[in-house]
């Protein structure tokens, strides 16, 4: 079966010591299980996996899967040569024919890694050979060390690999390295942002959508499922766990003091996502939440909600402002599905005033008085579960 090589490079991984093989070995599993059901095969040197994998599987798909997937920090689809001179010379031509460097103008440069200090051309030379070979090529175009145009990459290991287009890679460290997070996914900008933070961290994750029907519309869900399907990839797949709240909320309405409203509601959230979280076997609680973005991010109001749950809760939007979190929703696809007018109950509820500096034993007595446990009890056993897998894709657990 005639396959085709990416050569993909590491960065933190490579620090990992004597737990590299746990990382590298994730790593491997996380782009199979993207590329289902081609064939593929890894093999790992220093710094890199040499990713094989059919000739019938898409390039525009294999490259998806290599960008969404986190311990990458960046990809070539490359030629590889026995280590024979003559040989490394004759594929450069050949890789050269049918590259970027066919425009013909502009400027070039040559990068060769040599591993294999036994080889008989040191990097010297044969950085001046293959430059000879693109000037025997694209006469026109010229030598730029700094800021080239184009750069033709040789790496001379067990064997040697060339290639020319590099892509950029997420970086971090592979998803399912680091534990199993419960993340609280709303409509917004920043919750799709906020998972995707621990993803590039390591975490594994399944997503929790509180749905206030009908005062959230059905739409207001559909772009929850939308907005799953696009983290899901940079997730490794994930459940997204749908929890009828209306009843809970309307209680908190109608009960607790009207400035004090949002902030039993981020309560109830807390104390169920905490529940939750302990029965789908999650350490830590992430939420979307940055310092003083709004009146129930202030530090007495996290303190607050935070009291509510026995797991860990992490917000590694806490220091970033909106430009920075609107930046990161570009770059991953979720921003213009994020603006999308269909709001969340949080937003439906929320009252003219609300407190900003809570004392905590004060509000802590407040929402123990309006008893929420009946309530929270009856919305878990009533959720809805979607799955998602490592592409992206819902599909239906029970049948696959």
């Amino acid at each position: 079966m005639a396959k085709k090589l990416y050569l993909i490079k590491l960065g933190e991984i490579s620090l990992k010591g004597q737990n590299r093989n746990f990382f590298e070995k994730r790593l491997r599993h996380n782009i199979k299980d993207k590329l289902r059901p081609y064939h593929s095969t890894t093999t790992t040197q220093k710094g890199r996996i040499f990713f094989y994998i059919e000739e019938a599987c898409p390039d525009e798909v294999i490259e998806k899967a290599l960008t969404t997937t986190f311990g990458i920090v960046g990809y070539a689809k490359a030629a590889v040569i026995d280590k024979s001179y003559p040989a490394l010379l004759a594929k450069a031509k050949e890789v050269l024919i049918n590259s970027p460097f066919k425009a013909g103008v502009g400027s070039f440069k040559i990068e060769t890694k040599r591993e294999d200090k036994d080889f008989e051309k040191s990097s010297y030379e044969i950085n001046c050979a293959l430059a000879d070979v693109v000037n025997e090529l694209y006469p026109n175009l010229t030598v730029s060390m700094k800021n080239p145009d184009f750069v033709l990459h040789c790496e001379v290991r067990k064997q040697i690999y060339v290639y020319t287009s590099t892509f950029k890679g997420m970086g971090g460290l592979p998803a399912g390295t680091a534990g199993r997070g419960l993340l609280l996914l709303s409509g917004g900008i920043d919750s799709p942002v906020a998972g995707i933070k621990m993803a590039k961290r390591g975490m594994k994750m399944d997503y929790l959508y509180f749905h206030a029907y009908p005062y959230t519309s059905e739409l207001a869900l559909e772009k929850v499922k939308t907005l799953a399907s696009l983290i899901a990839p940079y997730t490794q797949g994930g459940r997204l766990l749908v929890i009828p709240f209306t009843t809970p909320q309307l209680h908190i309405r109608d009960k607790a003091y009207e400035e004090e409203t949002t902030l039993m509601f981020r309560a109830s959230m807390m104390q169920t996502a905490s529940q939750i979280a302990l029965n789908t076997k999650a350490e830590a609680i992430i939420t979307g939440e940055a310092l003083s973005q709004v009146a129930s991010q202030t530090l007495p109001a996290m303190a607050f909600s935070d009291s509510m749950s026995d797991l860990l809760v992490l917000r590694p939007l806490v220091g970033m402002d909106k430009e920075e979190i609107i930046s990161v929703a570009e770059k991953v696809n979720t921003y213009e599905t994020s603006i999308l007018p269909y709001e969340d109950c949080c937003v439906i509820f929320s009252p003219k005033h609300p407190i900003t500096n809570p004392v905590k034993e004060v509000v802590t007595a407040h929402y123990q008085a309006l008893e929420m446990e009946e309530l929270i009890k009856d919305a878990i056993n009533n959720i809805e579960t979607f799955y998602y897998n490592a592409k992206g894709e819902l599909f239906n657990y029970e049948t696959e």
